[in-house]
């Protein structure tokens, strides 16, 4: 102890070489003596491919974000590029097993999900961050600031359009651990009830096993090398993608930007200062310029250039809205050898040097720098350059939006084709969880929505059912045990579209409901290109409530109406419409085609659940798809006092949007489903082919989550203009390959790309190609597939 006291004053543990004091529960933490800090973590936004309009937006919006700061506060930019713990990864998007029987299923899936964690992000996460302190007396006084400028700085985030999350005690450390440990996979392993009973500091559970400052220009942290240098600016001007190819870079690094705003008084007066010593040095070099007997126009290029650049500082200052800031820039790079570091650095050096900057290695300042990149908005290194905002916010922070929701239920979308990152996402976590799934034909559709079915199935306690009008989804329905139930001429199964149920409507009227479905069915059979009229809806529904009142009041399941009842109530009526109407309805009630005109006799109590209509036929089809879509309505009606989800699919969706009735009929039940707990899923090939309206407009607009895939020149225009895709968004679903395309999930918009492997079993069962279709009983041929 002794030996130590009588030292150099350099810090004898890796504990006491970390600069704060004390960290607090709330996330306050106290660097030194009358200064505290805050940290928060925001998140991306898509600005790689935002147009140049709304690139402009952003970065005025940014500017702001920066002048919010004064000069009584320091903030610093963190931005943590590190290797992921593949356990905590594959433990958050592990599904659970369960005792129904699909546990081998359930392993192959996870097995695809480990596959594309390593195909996707190279092991590494990124991570933003910013962090602000204020000097204050005591913490009393500190703790009102710094919530006042942390809800400020959220605020001004989400004005961004940016999520940003403050950080609590516990989450600073983490984050300070997993800077100290970068490269090496730590657990961090704390509780503030152990401190008090263990004598422990928060700086034990944080601090590495070991710190090594004895070279120059680099050091050592636990058991990587490390090395810390400044960036120094030397382009006048900047290009916004600085910042951006650094943070692309994909191994362990630190970037750090520490930022103090300069009092605007002070600055204008240091300007103004210079200004003067410039123009002094003018007058001097004419004086020399006469006695020499040269033009005393004649002047050194460098002082002309300086003092335009001053003057213009000076004008931007007292007029336009920029402040004068300090700016130190370092970034840390590691290797777990110094072979592999000095690899890094020399890639890191020339990135730097493409943007016309210099990497300035710091020599014997390694202590200093390392800890200047905690964050802590506490700068060691005196190396730093005045900036105006603009300059600073060129370095825009943003690139590109993520999408992965640590929830129980979310499921896998495919990867990020910008970042790499998995995509995953919970639906139910959205305004609208309804849905649309769209692309040309061969662009994968069909199998992106076998995929997220079979997720539901093995993730979920969902019910799904399928309207399927090709016959593409039976292998599927078979292999999770679900139950097929064929609508046909030939099918001995029926449904019967006269079922009412008893929460079929709850609080509001059964009868209008199902007064609206079989007004779609009559205009189906009707076949008119100006659909009903007036009077013919108002005879329909005066028909149904004859039918119903009478069976309402003592219900029976097997005395249900059929659609003879209503052609039959139609012939009793003197308008003469209500004889036009029967009359279209008879060859559904006496003729050829009367497949539903019986009372249902199959059971649907299987949670997987698929209607094939494909004997149907064209002229039977749409009127299929609306009484599926109805009984679906039972099921989510009967799910909603259960408090279970019931996730629809209807394949060929534009044959519901085409006649305005049964467009009217669809949006109304889309707005239906979603009040009582239901998620549907429209799939379709064209957009342009649904019937531009309101109808199409309120489909969208109730939709939170689009998956696009390759999508026709017409149908990129249209979605454009409702989904307001850029230019760039809209590369990602022109001539694009199986499986690519963009999400819209919220306020979200990511493109991505989705290879599911094709040597598992669940391929050879949810892929469409003809060639690559599982046939049925071993026989040849195609049968399920499109």
């Amino acid at each position: 102890m002794k030996k130590a006291q009588g030292s150099d004053g350099a810090q004898q543990t890796a504990q006491k070489t970390l600069p704060f004091e004390r960290m607090f529960p709330d996330g306050i933490c106290r660097v030194r003596n009358g200064y505290y800090t805050k940290t928060v973590r925001f998140f991306d936004i898509s600005y790689e491919l935002a147009d140049e309009e709304e690139k402009g937006a952003i970065f005025e919006q940014w500017c702001s974000f920066l002048n919010f700061f004064d000069s009584s506060i320091h903030f610093e930019l963190s931005f943590f590029n590190r290797k992921t713990d593949v356990r905590e990864v594959e433990k958050s998007i592990r599904i659970p097993k369960r005792s129904d029987g699909f546990n081998e299923v359930r392993a192959e899936y996870q097995q695809m999900l480990r596959r594309q964690i390593i195909r996707g992000n190279n092991g590494l996460t990124k991570e933003k961050y910013v962090t602000f302190g204020i000097e204050a007396p005591s913490m009393r006084q500190a703790k009102p600031r710094l919530e006042s400028v942390q809800t400020d700085v959220v605020n001004n985030f989400r004005r961004l359009g940016v999520r940003a999350l403050p950080l609590d005690g516990r989450e600073r450390l983490k984050l300070m651990h997993d800077m100290l440990h970068i490269g090496e996979e730590e657990a961090f392993l704390f509780d503030w009830d152990e401190l008090a009973r263990t004598g422990r500091s928060v700086k034990d559970a944080i601090a590495p096993t070991s710190f090594e400052f004895r070279k120059s220009r680099n050091c050592r942290m636990g058991g990587m090398y490390c090395s810390v240098s400044s960036i120094y600016i030397a382009a006048s001007k900047l290009s916004d993608s600085m910042l951006k190819d650094l943070l692309k870079t994909e191994s362990d690094q630190i970037v750090t930007l520490h930022v103090q705003s300069v009092d605007m008084d002070k600055a204008i007066k240091q300007v103004k200062s210079k200004l003067s010593s410039l123009q002094s040095s003018k007058i001097d070099e004419q004086k020399k310029a006469v006695r020499s007997g040269y033009d005393m126009d004649i002047m050194p290029s460098d002082l002309i250039a300086y003092t335009k650049d001053v003057a213009k500082l000076l004008q931007e200052l007292q007029s336009e809205d920029e402040r004068m800031f300090f700016l130190n820039f370092l970034i840390l790079n590691v290797g777990k050898t110094e072979e592999e570091l000095e690899n890094r650095i020399h890639r890191t050096s020339s990135l730097v040097q493409q943007r016309s900057c210099l990497l300035h290695r710091l020599d014997y300042q390694q202590e200093q720098g390392l800890m200047s990149c905690l964050p802590l908005a506490e700068c060691q290194i005196q190396d730093e350059r005045n900036m105006t905002t603009s300059s600073i916010a060129i370095m825009i922070p943003f690139t590109t939006q993520e999408l992965f929701q640590n929830r129980k239920e979310a499921l896998y979308y495919g990867l990020n084709a910008v970042s790499n990152n998995l995509i995953m996402a919970d639906r139910k976590s959205l305004k609208t969880p309804n849905g649309l799934i769209l692309g040309t034909p061969g662009s994968g559709k069909s199998f992106a929505a076998k995929r997220e079915m079979t997720n539901v199935f093995l993730s979920t306690k969902d019910d799904i059912m399928i309207c399927d009008p090709e016959s593409e989804y039976t292998p599927l329905v078979k292999k999770l045990g679900g139950q097929v139930i064929k609508v046909g001429p030939s099918s001995r199964q029926y449904i019967n579209p006269m079922d009412i149920h008893q929460n079929y409507a709850e609080e509001e009227d059964p009868i209008s409901l199902k007064s609206d479905l079989l007004s779609s069915i009559c205009e189906v059979a009707v076949s008119r290109r100006e659909g009903l009229s007036g009077m013919e809806k108002s005879v329909i529904d005066r028909c149904v409530r004859h039918i119903y009142i009478p069976y309402l009041s003592s219900p029976d399941q097997r005395k249900s109406p059929v659609l003879e009842d209503l052609y039959n109530e139609l012939l009793k009526q003197p308008e003469p419409e209500a004889k036009q109407v029967a009359a279209a309805l008879e060859i559904f009630v006496k003729g050829s085609l009367n497949v539903f005109n019986h009372r249902t006799n199959v059971n649907i109590n299987n949670r997987f659940v698929c209607y094939d209509i494909k004997g149907l036929g064209k002229q039977l089809k749409r009127m299929g798809m609306l009484i599926v879509q109805d009984q679906v309505w039972g099921r989510v009606s009967a799910n909603r006092d259960r408090g279970r989800t019931t996730r629809y699919y209807i394949d060929e969706f534009h044959l519901l949007l085409k006649e305005e009735e049964t467009a009217n009929y669809c949006v109304e039940i889309w707005k239906r489903f979603r009040k009582w707990g239901g998620i549907p899923t429209g799939i379709t090939q064209n957009i342009k082919d649904l019937r531009e309206g309101k109808q199409v407009e309120n489909i969208f607009e109730n939709s939170d989550f689009i998956y696009m895939l390759n999508q026709g020149g017409g149908d990129r225009e249209i979605l454009s203009r409702y989904l307001n895709i850029s230019p760039e968004e809209l590369k990602y679903i022109t001539d694009s390959g199986e499986g690519e395309g963009l999400l819209r999930f919220g306020d979200i918009m990511i493109p991505f790309i989705d290879q599911f492997p094709k040597d598992l079993e669940l391929y050879r069962i949810m892929t469409t190609k003809p060639s690559e279709v599982v046939p049925e009983h071993g026989k040849e041929g195609t049968e399920y597939g499109r």
